[in-house]
């Protein structure tokens, strides 16, 4: 299938020596590679092979291997970043000579930036987005909000293009890609029991090795239970029975391995009392469903953590476009001490634009007096509401209404 960043790949390979493509195991990062164009040598350092040819003299393999190389799980061998910045240097003005891919570590991340810095280009992979299992993968959407579209611009461009079906589908399933090409239910269990079990915690413990492996796994079937919640981390740690300081630290590494999403409070030029504690979402529905033990979408309909798993999977899919298309945002959540909320606050170069998130098809006025404060006090150019409406719409001269099929 093909992937959205693919296109951001390729402008990277013209800008700058090496690419870095980071993301959580399985999510297609090696798959992707096979896009790069022909001539490009792979090596995968999860290959003992590979890992030997490299690791055994790394500055006479760059020198032999100067471009068109790429290399996958880079992150298990952090001598070899040190190592690429020198191959680098050598010719500042060569592009495209790079591409690297890792699952986040403190290691990756540390070499990336400190090493690697002003040299690299960093691309963000995640599971499946709705859009790409759609084949639609340049929605109009989100071309429309970086150009700084009018709200007529946006409601004439719209248009649905998936069935109210497939989008509950995603949505129960998440977006892994393997669940997803096999398309069998029994594998689907499978898969996710193997996931949980080989990849999640076997990776934080390697990755994290004086972490209390017991303790962690109880975090993870807590994070499932406060999905779409507002974190205090006080209480968190009380449940669990650790300081806060460990709690805030598994937060941290849960947001680190892309577990989990850290949404931080939007307090810039408050004119009343925020609240001031992030919130958070495990990034993949599916996952989530999983850990919940939920069977079935029925079973989904009627869970009472049903609306936090919808805006969890709607902010993942806003947040994942973006990111495709390499546009530079900070997001936030904003609740007041009234209880006045809005659920996702994007800000970059298209503005300030808020977003209200909902499951139902209509959506009363009075559901939406939050987001109209807030696009009234900041004066934004339009808030949304992303719903299963059947169309786009006006809500008012600043509030317009998306269906999720025309993300």
């Amino acid at each position: 299938m093909k992937r959205a960043c693919e296109k951001l790949l390729k402008e990277y390979l013209g800008f700058f020596s090496c690419t870095a493509i980071i993301g959580p195991r399985q999510c297609g990062k090696t798959t992707f590679l096979e896009s790069l164009p022909g001539g490009w040598k792979i090596f995968d350092l999860e290959k003992q092979s590979d890992f030997q040819i490299i690791a055994q003299d790394i500055d006479l393999f760059l020198r032999l291997n100067p471009e068109k190389v790429a290399i996958d799980e880079a992150q298990m061998l952090p001598e070899l970043f040190p190592a690429l910045r020198v191959a680098i240097d050598r010719d500042r003005r060569l592009t495209g000579r790079y591409v690297i891919t890792g699952s986040s570590s403190p290691k990756l991340v540390r070499s990336v930036s400190e090493s690697l810095a002003g040299r690299i280009g960093t691309i963000e992979m995640s599971p499946f987005s709705f859009a790409e299992t759609t084949k639609n993968i340049s929605p109009a959407f989100y071309r429309l909000l970086t150009r700084r579209a009018s709200v007529e611009d946006i409601i004439e461009n719209l248009e649905p293009v998936a069935k109210i079906k497939n989008i509950h589908e995603f949505w129960f399933r998440g977006g892994y890609p393997e669940p997803w090409i096999k398309n069998n239910q029994r594998f689907y269990s499978l898969w996710m029991n193997q996931y949980v079990g080989a990849y999640l915690y076997r990776d934080v413990a390697r990755l994290f090795p004086g972490i209390n492996e017991n303790r962690f796994r109880m975090f993870t079937q807590f994070l499932a239970g406060i999905s779409g919640n507002i974190v205090n981390y006080a209480n968190v740690a009380r449940s669990l029975g650790v300081s806060q300081p460990t709690a805030r630290d598994y937060f941290e590494i849960a947001h680190g391995t892309f577990l989990w999403r850290t949404i931080p409070a939007y307090t810039q030029n408050a004119l009343k009392r925020v609240v001031k504690h992030p919130k958070g979402y495990l990034r993949d529905s599916g996952l989530l469903h999983y850990l919940l033990q939920i069977p079935d979408i029925n079973s989904l309909l009627a869970h009472p953590g049903m609306g936090q798993s919808w805006e969890g999977m709607v902010i993942e899919e806003i947040i994942r476009g973006l990111n495709c298309l390499g546009t530079g945002f900070d997001y936030y959540y904003y609740r007041t001490g009234g209880g006045a909320e809005v659920d996702l606050i994007l800000e970059g170069d298209f503005g300030l634009i808020p977003v209200e998130i909902k499951y139902a098809q209509t959506v009363p006025s009075r559901q939406l007096r939050g987001l109209k404060d807030f696009v009234r006090e900041r004066d934004c150019r339009f808030g949304i509401v992303i719903n299963n409406d059947e169309r786009p719409r006006l809500y008012d001269e600043k509030i317009i209404g998306i269906p999720f099929a025309s993300l």
